[in-house]
């Protein structure tokens, strides 16, 4: 929903009260001549494409004063304002507060106190974040009305980097599904079609990011949350090393798999994204202290001697046809970007890499229920049954069998970082089978979680992972592939799939919305 404080105002007004606040920050910097025309130029481009840029595009020109957060901004605003209500995709739109980070970050630059690529440009938040004054619901009644009194570490780390907040982005209900289907709010839709599911858990995200209402997003990731609607929808969606961008302050599903990560329209948002994100945090148990490297330094850097290996066991088994075929034709184009490329044995020790979901499934159902176990005795009534379900089977967990599913998964964990002593990267398929109709999701509860599984790629290696578009299935849905590093491996991951971009032309579509 949008708050109240801007729903009921008309578009002349909105767009006449944030250019007043832009004139007024911009007068200090400029005689009154330059004002009147700044202000005349952007009354002039109420329609103009500053959406469709990319997040890069858009910081460079902000940077070079071409383009105003402000406007950034208005359009975002508009744009949610006008597909919201199809898409779904906001909780909560935070459009005063969002106009005033404009005007304080075009005051700034104007006066040159330039941050850096973030300064000034409007992002979004899956509602498991919290924001300090700013409900954070997790997509369930449960929350409905909470209302943090603290930023998430991630969100203080944007707000250091001058980014603008717009809202807070539906979700499957505690992240607790990879549909997006199943929400207090109702479930988002993908632009691509709006029958479709665009994935989930952040399914909000993603589709926020495909239909230009936003120039990034921050998705979670514990079964591939992140990567999985990154694909549906289109866009490139990055979950970094388990540990490299804290997670405290988030609304956890399991603190042994959660991962945060950004959402963008390219590699190199990605990049600039996960720059501003990424460090040790003490208050984050799972946080790792190592070196942040310069991502977005590095990305361009030529990809000609790297060692791709394709794990066809498990990965590439039952695909979907028109996603073998999508996926064929971007290894042919990887193999002309890269030094070699080879079929690798199983990833798993014990040449089943399946056989990892029941430690994964264990450990996935236990810490959810311990973090849910208060709320699910008060108020069961609250959740969605769907969830509820999910939650509740965590009860019969037992400890020895947690301790050993933990156990498993530092090995699983330590064994696979030696698959890259003979190869620096890993593809894979981001998905099996094409995204499902909404209405076919919801039509029988019980065959949910197993068509929700179906789109899923476990998250238990813990490694950096970007899914980036390769193609679309005849119904005009878009494919996913995903690059996976070894661990600390972001920079070499975000290198490939921009190089991929740049051979490629997929991900220049867009959605037609109208």
């Amino acid at each position: 929903m949008i708050e109240p404080e801007e729903s009921s105002r008309s578009r002349r007004t909105f767009i006449k009260n944030a250019l007043a606040g832009a004139a007024g920050t911009l007068m200090a910097g400029i005689d009154k001549h330059s004002a009147h025309d700044y202000i005349g130029a952007q009354e002039k481009r109420p329609g103009s494409n500053v959406s469709q840029l990319g997040l890069s595009e858009a910081s460079q020109l902000v940077r070079n004063k071409k383009v105003s957060p402000v406007e950034l901004t208005h359009e975002c605003l508009s744009r949610i304002e006008r597909l919201n209500p199809k898409l779904n995709a906001f909780i909560t739109v935070t459009a005063d507060s969002a106009l005033a980070e404009a005007r304080q970050a075009e005051g700034e630059i104007q006066h040159d106190g330039w941050r850096g690529p973030l300064h000034g440009i409007p992002i979004a938040l899956k509602d498991l974040v919290d924001t300090a004054g700013v409900r954070t619901t997790g997509g369930s009644g449960v929350f409905k009305d909470r209302v943090p009194t603290e930023d998430a570490e991630i969100v203080r780390r944007l707000k250091a980097a001058g980014a603008v907040f717009l809202g807070k982005l539906n979700l499957h209900e505690f992240a607790y599904g990879g549909s997006s289907a199943t929400s207090y709010f109702g479930p988002v839709h993908n632009p691509w079609n709006l029958d479709y599911s665009p994935g989930g858990s952040s399914g909000g995200s993603a589709a926020a990011v495909a239909a230009q209402l936003c120039y990034g997003a921050i998705g979670s990731d514990t079964g591939g949350s992140i990567r999985q609607p990154a694909g549906y929808c289109g866009v490139v969606g990055l979950k970094p090393t388990y540990g490299r961008v804290s997670t405290s302050g988030v609304i956890p599903l399991s603190w042994s798999l959660d991962h945060l990560g950004p959402m963008a329209r390219s590699a190199t948002d990605a990049a600039l994204m996960l720059q501003a994100i990424a460090g040790y945090d003490a208050q984050d148990t799972a946080s790792v202290d190592v070196p942040v490297p310069n991502y977005a330094a590095t990305i361009a850097v030529a990809t000609s001697s790297l060692r791709l290996g394709i794990p066809r066991a498990y990965f590439y088994e039952a695909l979907h046809p028109e996603i073998q075929a999508a996926m064929e034709a971007a290894l042919a184009v990887l193999k002309k970007l890269t030094g070699t490329q080879r079929d690798i044995a199983p990833l798993a020790t014990n040449g089943t890499y399946s056989s990892v979901m029941d430690p994964y499934v264990t450990i996935l159902r236990a810490e959810a229920y311990a973090y849910h176990k208060e709320y699910v005795s008060k108020s069961p009534e609250l959740y969605q049954a769907q969830t509820l379900k999910r939650i509740q089977a965590g009860a019969d967990v037992t400890a020895s069998a947690y301790i050993q599913s933990r156990q498993q998964l530092e090995q699983v964990r330590r064994s696979v970082a030696r698959v890259f002593e003979t190869v620096d990267l890993l593809i894979t398929p981001t998905a099996c089978v094409p995204s499902f109709a909404i209405a076919d999701l919801l039509a029988d509860p019980n065959t949910l979680r197993e068509k929700e599984l179906l789109t899923l790629r476990n998250n238990m290696l813990g490694l950096p992972t970007v899914s980036i578009p390769c193609g679309f299935t005849r119904a005009d849905l878009p494919i996913g592939m995903q690059i996976t590093g070894p661990p600390g491996g972001e920079a070499t991951v975000l290198r490939l799939a921009y190089a991929y971009e740049q051979a490629s032309e997929w991900r220049k579509h867009k959605p037609n919305l109208g």
